[in-house]
Parts: C-alpha cells; sequence; structure tokens
C-alpha cells in the first residue's frame, strides 16, 4: 500500500454533483500524522511506519510517552498507529501525512470500532426469523436447540448464539473518496464508515 492516514470520524452529510444527484458522505478529519517511529526490513523483518494523531497535552503524558513521541520533533500524540506504506523507506521522523496522497476517486479501506450495542437476542445480532408470532405458540424471538443430545454431547464452536453485540474491529472496503479538502485537512467518503461520531479510524487504499 502506497496511501494511508488515520483520522477522526466528525459525522455524515450529503453533497450534490453538477447534475443534481444527492451523493451520502462520511466527513473525516484526517491528519495530519507525524512519523514517529520507522520499521525497517533489517531490523524488525518488515517496513511500516508509526504515526502519531492528534496532539496530547505533555503534562497528561507519562515518562515512556514522553520519551518515544519527542524524538519527532513534535510533541506527543494521543493515538499512535502503525502502516504500512509502499515509501515507508523514504520517510524520516518528524515527516508529516496529509490528505494530499488522496484524490479524489480513489478507492480506500476504513477500518474502524463498530458501535456497541450491548447484549442482544438472535434475531438482532443474527437475523434469525424466529418463531411464530400467533397467541400460545411461546416461541417467539427464542433461538432454539443449540444441539443434539448423547452425539456430540456439547456445544459446537462458533455456534451463533445471544451475546454482545458491536464494539469491534470492522473494515469497510472499497469505498470512493468524493472530496478532498486540503484546507482543513477533510476526506469525505462515499457511505457510512464504522463507529461513531469522534470515532477514530484508519483509512489506507483499497486492496481491491
Amino acid at each position: 500500500m502506497n496511501k494511508g492516514i488515520i483520522g477522526k470520524k466528525l459525522g455524515m452529510t450529503q453533497i450534490f454533483t453538477e447534475d443534481g444527484t444527492r451523493v451520502p458522505v462520511t466527513v473525516v478529519q484526517a491528519g495530519p500524522c507525524i512519523v514517529t517511529q520507522k520499521k525497517i526490513q533489517a531490523v524488525d523483518g518488515y517496513s511500516a511506519v508509526q504515526v502519531g494523531f492528534e496532539s496530547l497535552d505533555a503534562a497528561r503524558a507519562n515518562k515512556p510517552q514522553l520519551g518515544h513521541c519527542t524524538k519527532s520533533g513534535h510533541g506527543v500524540f494521543r493515538h499512535l498507529k502503525e502502516i504500512k506504506l509502499a515509501n515507508s523507506a523514504d520517510l524520516n521522523l518528524g515527516d508529516s501525512l496529509t490528505v494530499d496522497q488522496f484524490l479524489p476517486g480513489d478507492y480506500v479501506d476504513v477500518t474502524g470500532t463498530s458501535i456497541g450495542k450491548g447484549f442482544q437476542g438472535v434475531i438482532k445480532r443474527w437475523n434469525f426469523k424466529g418463531g411464530r408470532a400467533s397467541h400460545g405458540s411461546r416461541f417467539h424471538r427464542a433461538p432454539g436447540s443449540i444441539g443434539a443430545s448423547a452425539t456430540p454431547s456439547r456445544v459446537f464452536k462458533n455456534k451463533k448464539m445471544p451475546g454482545q453485540m458491536g464494539n469491534e474491529k470492522v473494515t469497510v472496503q472499497r469505498l470512493q473518496i468524493v472530496r478532498v479538502d486540503s484546507a482543513d485537512n477533510l476526506l469525505l467518503i462515499k457511505g457510512a464508515i464504522p463507529g461513531h461520531k469522534n470515532n477514530i479510524v484508519i483509512i489506507k487504499q483499497s486492496i481491491k
């Protein structure tokens, strides 16, 4: 990959094309991200860069954070992420990654943490059909049988059952960038991306 950046989801809105078509977009404040560490093939076995996003007050940082981040000469950062880039070897500590690397029409993969929905049943969590809604059925939203008796005498792994829903790492692939605002460090991405407002996301060039 030769493009990547950290951003913050600001929310959704809509824009209109020249022919009047309405396009729903997600607004992401992307970067600028500062290179805080380099991973090289000879030492680490692979090439990548660690980048920092959003400045953090030095008074709120611990000594390991101060020692690590201040090497870049740009203070301490609230978020640190590692991104594999094709040009990692050409970047140095303190270099900046901005939205200028993206162009309208580019396709990207967006990774973030989905909105947590708490403990949910099988109908909401796994789209089960459920039982009859008629009076007296006593089987409306239950999951039904989860296994046999003597054989195999256990419940198989990954059985779809009620449980925690959401609040997990999700990647949405092949989303199109509609507009790039270099002045305000904004990316307008067509469609929805994972997470709630102010959620931190990683935007990379699409692999498809």
